[in-house]
């Protein structure tokens, strides 16, 4: 990415199931849906939405082999996305194991989510 323009922070919580992936769309979920960028399209190349660059990282406890990749970038409507994960985030206790819900365990996994947006 040459120029950053902002970098938006979101953390997401798969409390059953023990899903990385559910966690980290949830993440970038929480970054983007309270932003507004409605200069950004006037300061990329050719004023195209799509000239626009996404890096997101995912701070992930467990797991991150088990990433779907194409899930999280699906959330971003826009733009070339780049997905980076490194180990991170947190896995702490739900207090309960519901089996109906996937559980292989009382662990709820916590995403940590930073996404520069820049060209």
């Amino acid at each position: 990415m040459e120029k950053i323009m902002f970098i938006q922070t979101g953390m997401g919580v798969d409390l059953h199931g023990q899903d990385v992936t559910t966690a980290a769309v949830r993440a970038v979920e929480n970054a983007i849906h309270t932003n507004s960028m409605p200069g950004l399209r006037s300061t990329l190349p050719n004023n195209d939405i799509h000239n626009m660059k996404v890096n997101v990282k995912l701070a992930i406890p467990f797991d991150e082999d088990q990433l779907n990749e194409d899930a999280v970038k699906a959330v971003l409507p826009f733009g070339t996305v780049t997905i980076e994960t490194m180990k991170g985030g947190m896995a702490t206790t739900s207090g309960v194991i519901l089996e109906e819900k996937g559980d292989k365990n009382d662990l709820m996994y916590i995403v940590v989510a930073s996404i520069e947006v820049g060209y």
